[in-house]
């Protein structure tokens, strides 16, 4: 089944590859998404999956990260044949085999229990989503695409050397080198501190690059920006949750040897850092899917912080996990399908998107809404998680500078979306003969349904799911 898991999407994208007409490569990548989430069922009601003696596993964390990039996915693929029909002449080919390929490596990342192949993994997926990011053949793309290639080097090039890092601490103490995450742990408290500290910075920041943390995020808003938006949704729900799944087994390690105040410390720092430079760089921006990109920074910035503070806000982190890439998918869908009928993405350009596009209009306002954690979206029930766990362990000032921020993001972020929605378009703007569907809205609607009921109720076996995730990683 582990293997399987991975299998399938990439002979999906072999297949599409091969498959010689256009019109039924986009049904391949909805099919091969529905394939694999019914997979990840069934691996869930497993419960053992394993292969290559633990070098592929699924633990508590991969067991939430998995469904929830496998849902993210397949929402995204219901999009893919309706947009891909309206770009009509564009490289089909190599776009669908692109998406299937991004989504065997997150699976690949996510089951991966050896860090050698967890980074080789990673990086094949930076490679599998340049193609994506530069679908639109421009020169801007073509630059984003650079930018997030180089960008990422840098990144996988320091994560690597914390990996050697790593190895070394343990080979430092006399023991067996490994490098399977369940060995490190074990070994955790006999690992030499000097080179574990210097690991763990090495591997936050290079993984942190990945997911786009402040300081280390420059490439997210070239990406987001410039890429299709169901790509931009797979970026921010599914890439980021892959490579914070990284970093949480980092951290696993690190507390393991005892090293865990340190690693908090360190998160709490960037968190605040990326929620800060997420809330300035949302404040009049005219771009609205740049401004998505600095909201995935501070959410970024959000999950590290409530990991960093503990306890309660363990659990709340891991469903704020859930709730933002869900709530992405919701923004960057009906964000694709406002450029899409302005034929621009400025807001000097962009208005009156509830006239143009009632009900893009409406999904993107309401995604507004439950991105910037207003009731009853999920993002609210998991933000005010991650507050109360502030609270509970006493960082008062922590919570003060959150409570500050989300403010001045809600303020930031309100000012360029109500522009995009509100008034008249403008009388001169261009007819580009797009007009909302069920094959453009579904999608979006459907992602917007789970954030709205999982703002009311999170089923028993998603809290189950989250509550296991929360004690392997912080056992206290």
């Amino acid at each position: 089944m582990a293997i399987a898991l991975f299998l399938v999407p990439l002979l999906g994208a072999l297949a599409a590859v091969l498959v010689p007409w256009p019109r039924w490569r986009p049904w391949l990548v909805t099919l091969g998404a529905a394939a694999h989430l019914a997979l990840v069922v069934v691996a869930l009601v497993d419960g053992d999956v394993q292969a290559f003696g633990g070098w592929l596993a699924l633990d508590p964390l991969d067991r939430l990260a998995l469904p929830l990039v496998s849902t993210l996915f397949f929402a995204c693929s219901l999009y893919v044949p309706t947009y891909l029909a309206l770009r009509r002449g564009g490289p089909t080919r190599m776009f669908c085999a692109a998406l299937l390929l991004f989504l065997a490596m997150m699976t690949l990342i996510i089951e991966s229990h050896h860090l050698g192949l967890m980074w080789v993994a990673l990086e094949a997926n930076t490679l599998a989503s340049a193609p994506l990011l530069y679908f639109n053949r421009n020169a801007r793309s073509l630059e984003a695409t650079w930018k997030y290639i180089l960008v990422g080097a840098v990144g996988i090039a320091l994560a690597l050397l914390g990996s050697l890092f790593l190895a070394y601490a343990a080979l430092r103490s006399g023991l067996e080198t490994s490098l399977l995450f369940d060995d490190l742990v074990r070994q955790g408290p006999q690992l030499s501190k000097p080179w574990l500290h210097t690991a763990f910075v090495l591997l936050f920041v290079g993984y942190g690059t990945k997911m786009g943390l402040a300081p280390m995020h420059s490439w997210k808003p070239d990406a987001y920006g410039e890429a299709p938006g169901l790509v931009g949704a797979l970026l921010a729900g599914g890439l980021t949750t892959c490579a914070f799944l990284a970093l949480l087994r980092f951290y696993h390690i690190a507390d393991a040897a005892g090293d865990g105040a340190f690693a908090r410390e360190l998160m709490i720092a960037i968190g605040l850092v990326s929620m800060a430079v997420g809330a300035v760089f949302m404040a009049r921006q005219r771009d609205f899917k740049r401004m998505l990109a600095y909201s995935s920074v501070e959410h970024m910035g959000i999950l590290v912080l409530g990991i960093g503070i503990g306890g309660l806000a363990t659990y709340g982190a891991l469903l704020h996990l859930v709730a933002n890439a869900l709530t992405k998918g919701v923004m960057f869908l009906s964000a694709a399908n406002i450029h899409r009928a302005f034929g621009s993405k400025h807001t000097d350009v962009v208005r009156g998107a509830l006239r143009r596009v009632p009900a893009s209009g409406a999904i993107f306002l309401a995604g507004f809404f439950a991105v910037t954690a207003s009731p009853p979206f999920a993002p609210f029930l998991s933000e005010l998680t991650i507050l109360r766990g502030m609270f509970a362990s006493g960082d008062y000032g922590v919570a003060a500078a959150f409570l500050v921020l989300v403010f001045i993001v809600f303020a930031g972020m309100g000012g360029t979306v109500l522009s995009v929605v509100q008034g008249e378009p403008p009388p001169k703007l261009a007819e580009t003969g797009f007009h909302d569907s069920i094959g453009t809205v579904g999608p979006a609607l459907l992602l917007l349904a789970l954030v709205v009921l999982l703002g009311l109720y999170v089923p028993p076996p998603l809290n189950d799911l989250v509550v296991q995730a929360a004690a392997f990683l912080d056992p206290s």
